[in-house]
């Protein structure tokens, strides 16, 4: 059945967005509609505009229903003013719908130019979209230590990496690179590679491999057309995907995906650019791509095919191009390079290799918060930190005292991740934040309940304790790291 065919319009919830938003939507839309399309839009406020209505979220309730009811949204750049407003309402976006994954191709264009041109590049970033640091839970332990707790689960890793690998099929890849900064996030990042790893056994058509977050920026500048799809967590994969979109040709030309179980978002990857809003000078590519990426979502394959291909002959021709691109050439607006789309509109690219594009089998995990089963668990132990301008050793020795008697000894205090106490560190310029571990004096035994609160009321009494970790084992295993140069 051919696009034309299809009845029933498709409902899309569509934010234009803050200072170039609105024009890159208009142009989107007008090259849609020129395609046939069959798109219902119903026009929402996400950003600045909901911010200065005193909106916390950025995301009036109007936008969250619309979302809801019509579960697919195209969205242009968002801006948070500086001195109002609250967390991103991109991020707020994501996270109310559980859009766990960010999808970032990296593709070469024709005739964009750049260091990397002619190198054939055509990747994708699968970013896990809602956990790590992006949690957003932060505090100041101390007036000079800020602390902020990178959040990573069994449930987040096992779902972006089935994502990743569903993504390869459904576009018929290859190789899917799992990149993390591992060797030393042993217990987050790490979490992330062991759970990849696992799951890449079901997925055995697929070539699948390791890669270190550093050693990935680093190859992805000398041989970016060696790599197929990563997937990474959220921090590194925010990181990394604004690196690749570089390769091509920069942000402007960047589309993205953001999927959940319940709503997908299709987004510009680009800024709001207030310094040339309203001037028809932005370039609306980015959105038109990821309008494109929202058409195959429907199964609007030839619509989107057309689309795509007018793109590549507008750009290879080169009498039509917006500012950013045009590379000494002259440049004409917005609105004039969306005209020159829709007048190529029916003609196809040969440098556009299509793909074989099937639908996305969304990952199936079980929706438990418990999601990781244990048999046998205890604590052994636990860290306390301190606040203090005092030095380790006099810490130290203070806390050995305090807690003589009682079923936990001090083991170690660190400072910054590196222990300080008993055996210091060859150079030493700490801070007033103490990590002070315990254990059981005997290892036979668990720490209970009341060991850990008598443990707390000894330490209060004497030293202001700002923060405290359990130290598990979960079957035997420890659910902790040791410090740099804990025994």
């Amino acid at each position: 059945m051919s696009d034309s065919a299809t009845a029933t319009a498709h409902k899309v919830t569509l934010i234009a967005g803050d200072g170039v938003g609105p024009e890159v939507a208009s142009a989107t839309k007008d090259i849609l509609a020129a395609a046939g399309a069959n798109i219902h839009w119903d026009e929402a406020v996400a950003g600045k505009q909901a911010f200065e209505g005193g909106i916390a979220s950025g995301v009036p309730q109007d936008t969250i229903d619309s979302i809801d009811a019509n579960r697919v949204a195209l969205k242009g750049p968002l801006e948070t003013p500086v001195g109002f407003g609250g967390k991103s309402a991109n991020v707020t976006l994501r996270k109310l719908f559980e859009m766990y994954g960010n999808i970032r191709p990296c593709k070469e264009l024709p005739n964009i130019g750049g260091p990397f041109a002619g190198r054939g590049i055509d990747l994708i970033v699968v970013r896990e979209n809602v956990e790590d640091v992006y949690a957003g839970i932060e505090h100041m332990q101390s007036p000079g230590v800020a602390q902020c707790l990178k959040l990573i689960s069994r449930k987040g890793c096992e779902k972006i990496s089935r994502l990743s690998f569903e993504l390869a099929r459904s576009l018929g890849r290859k190789r899917v690179t799992c990149a993390t900064k591992a060797n030393i996030m042993k217990k987050t990042e790490g979490l992330l590679k062991s759970t990849f790893e696992d799951v890449a056994k079901e997925f055995s058509e697929f070539t699948s491999d390791h890669i270190i977050i550093d050693n990935a920026c680093h190859q992805l500048v000398i041989r970016p057309e060696t790599f197929d799809i990563i997937v990474s967590t959220n921090m590194n994969g925010d990181i990394v995907s604004d690196l690749t979109s570089g390769l091509v040709g920069g942000l402007g030309l960047a589309p993205s995906m953001n999927l959940g179980d319940q709503a997908v978002m299709f987004e510009a990857v680009h800024g709001s650019a207030p310094d040339i809003a309203g001037q028809d000078k932005v370039n609306p590519t980015a959105l038109l791509l990821s309008s494109v990426m929202m058409l195959r979502h429907f199964g609007e394959f030839e619509t989107a095919d057309k689309i795509e291909h007018a793109l590549y002959v507008t750009l290879e021709e080169g009498k039509a191009l917006t500012g950013d691109i045009a590379r000494g050439r002259p440049a004409v607006g917005t609105k004039r390079f969306a005209e020159e789309i829709i007048a190529n509109l029916g003609k196809r690219s040969d440098k556009l290799v299509d793909r074989d594009y099937t639908p996305i089998n969304m990952p199936k995990v079980s929706s438990d918060l418990d999601f990781v089963k244990v048999n046998d668990r205890r604590d052994v132990g636990a860290d306390v930190f301190i606040e203090s301008g005092k030095m380790p050793d006099e810490v130290g020795k203070s806390l050995e005292q305090i807690v003589e008697g009682s079923k936990l000894k001090l083991k170690m205090i660190s400072n910054r991740g590196t222990q300080v106490y008993p055996v210091a560190a060859a150079a030493f310029d700490g801070v007033d934040h103490h990590r002070c571990r315990f254990v059981m004096n005997d290892k036979s035994q668990a720490m209970t309940e009341a060991d850990l609160l008598d443990l707390l009321q000894r330490v209060g009494q004497s030293w202001r304790w700002i923060h405290v970790e359990r130290l598990p084992e979960y079957n035997g295993e420890p659910g902790y790291t040791k410090a740099q140069g804990e025994d």
